[in-house]
């Protein structure tokens, strides 16, 4: 297979994962929720450099609950896109780096920059902004002003993610 050929089925395959993704978030989104415009908000995120330095929830990140949330195909879909250390989980993704010795190669601001809004970083990214929900076009209406994680599902993921040295 030439270089064209190759780059032609990398970005359809990356496009692919991208509508997959959307349709997945769609789903797991379920019916739309009444919440008051208070629990939508999301507060600016405090970016210093190439990391949110200070937590996003005043409860310590768990890595277990992480975990489920790194694996779990409904809520994170992490594994759309990236493989790690889960020899368990089948079908994992290699559009993304890998997750394995994400927490030796970045510090917990970092990671926690990269899940929450990794856009700050590569504008173009497929990685979805999980805690972000400024300039976003064409979203489900269930999902206005509403992150497709919460601050303390954030920590959790940066948590486990920290915990990945090899």
């Amino acid at each position: 297979m030439n270089d064209a050929a190759s780059g032609s089925l990398r970005k359809s395959g990356r496009q692919a994962a991208l509508m997959a993704l959307t349709a997945m978030a769609a789903l797991a989104a379920g019916p739309a929720q009444s919440a008051s415009p208070e629990s939508r908000t999301v507060p600016a995120l405090r970016i210093v450099g190439d990391a949110i330095p200070l937590p996003l929830s005043e409860t310590p990140g768990d890595p277990v609950r992480g975990r489920a949330i790194v694996v779990d195909r409904q809520r994170g879909l992490c594994l759309l896109c990236h493989s790690g250390p889960f020899p368990q989980e089948r079908f994992q993704g290699n559009l993304a780096p890998s997750l394995a010795g994400a927490g030796a190669r970045w510090s917990t601001g970092q990671l926690r920059l990269r899940v929450a809004d990794s856009r700050r970083l590569a504008p173009q990214s497929l990685m979805p902004s999980f805690h972000s929900v400024q300039g976003l076009v064409r979203v489900a209406p269930t999902w206005r002003d509403r992150p497709l994680l919460d601050a303390q599902q954030i920590e959790d993921v940066v948590a486990f993610l920290a915990t990945l040295r090899e």
